[in-house]
């Protein structure tokens, strides 16, 4: 199958690329940038020059294939509502190109924001609400004859070369010389490691049937005090609770996502597709200590994954 990939070369889609070719799928790879195409060509993949913003390119990039996977996302979080615009016309942009074809496409989205299955709807005041708009736009177009599917993502893809919540964590960990959670910290958040997410949209674009939503979720629910706990030893920082009318101020937007209880259970994607996740949990990855060898380093914003 010859596959469109947005995000090839970030966090996600890097994964995706060996996923794929090792399947034996031909990779078209979305780079907008000198690096992310030498990146991209290196990894055995075709590199399409051009950015989410451009329609066009899209468009035809998206026709020329046998199906779609999209995991770019612009993560500026000054402009979440922006970058969720965008989002959905690239989702448009696709429904459009491949309609009554039946050829598959597979988006990712953000995790519910609560605890949920698949077949739970998105809400609107959950965290990552702006990206909604694209997942309900992806599953309906089902019924025009594209088989679509949306990965909802755990909160915490992890792995080395994370640049997510985890490592902001610990830079504020290091920052405030504490480790902190909110409350009593049995708050718990799903997580996945990155090459099982590959893995995932891989038997997405396979095998899901039209307007399939899954999700990306290994560990069901890990408490964020034990997230804690874990950056406070590896760090060799006090851990300490916080209220919720001080994790703003501690955490920054973060504060907002680190107080969600969002365990989330995968069992139906699981059963429908076989997937089972063999990588190391969140806690053991953390414990592996490649996330605390040099000091954390987030996404720059504006960056495309």
């Amino acid at each position: 199958m010859r596959v469109f990939l947005t995000g090839a070369s970030g966090f996600i889609g890097s994964a995706i690329v060996p996923e794929l070719t090792g399947a034996g799928h031909e990779v078209v790879g979305l780079a907008r940038s000198d690096a992310s195409a030498a990146a991209i060509a290196a990894a055995g993949a075709e590199v399409h020059r051009g950015e989410l913003e451009d329609l066009d390119g899209l468009r035809a990039a998206a026709a020329a294939s046998d199906g779609v996977i999209h995991t770019a996302f612009i993560h500026d979080f000054s402009r979440m509502q922006d970058a969720g615009r965008v989002d959905l016309r690239a989702v448009e942009t696709f429904g459009a190109a491949l309609e009554g074809s039946g050829r598959p496409l597979v988006i990712a989205a953000g995790g519910p924001g609560r605890a949920a299955t698949e077949r739970d709807e998105p809400v609107a005041s959950a965290a990552g609400s702006h990206r909604d708009p694209a997942e309900r736009r992806a599953l309906a177009l089902a019924e025009r004859g594209v088989r679509s599917s949306v990965v909802r993502l755990s909160p915490s893809v992890h792995g080395e070369g994370d640049h997510g919540f985890v490592p902001m964590l610990i830079a504020i960990a290091r920052g405030e010389g504490v480790s902190a959670y909110i409350g009593d910290g049995s708050n718990r958040w799903p997580a996945v490691h990155r090459l099982d997410a590959a893995n995932l949209f891989r038997l997405a674009l396979e095998a899901a049937p039209a307007g399939s939503a899954l999700h990306g979720v290994a560990d069901e629910g890990v408490p964020t005090r034990a997230i804690a706990e874990v950056i406070g030893r590896h760090l060799g920082v006090p851990v300490v609770s916080i209220s919720r009318e001080e994790a703003d101020g501690h955490f920054g937007f973060l504060g907002a996502f680190f107080s969600l209880d969002m365990a989330a259970s995968s069992v139906i994607t699981r059963e429908m597709l076989g997937w089972k996740p063999t990588r190391p949990g969140l806690i053991e990855d953390l414990e592996a200590g490649h996330y605390f060898a040099v000091p954390a380093v987030v996404a720059s914003q504006g960056e495309q994954h």
